[in-house]
């Protein structure tokens, strides 16, 4: 029977971590103000999906004014793009 605790508590364990693993979450309704109103100061059109995790928010398929797509990183605490990669 120890056997069966001790598998079910490295089970438990490996999901605890997994999960945190896993914390990305979609922009609250202030933060997605916030972040849309970076994204078109910084001259950005359209994009497509925002995550945000405890030390970056991210923006997939950014299109700024001249077509051009890139992925961003922002800092979520002060929202301010820190990369751009071109795609």
């Amino acid at each position: 029977m120890s056997i069966k605790l001790t598998g079910l508590a490295a089970l438990a364990l490996g999901l605890t971590f997994t999960g945190s693993a896993f914390a990305d979450r979609k922009p609250t309704p202030e933060e997605q103000t916030k972040i849309e109103a970076v994204l078109k100061q910084e001259g950005f059109t359209k994009w497509k999906k925002i995550e945000v995790e405890d030390d970056e928010i991210e923006v997939d398929d950014a299109i700024d004014a001249n077509g051009k797509q890139f992925d961003l990183e922002l800092d979520p605490k002060t929202f301010a793009i820190v990369k751009r990669k071109a795609e």
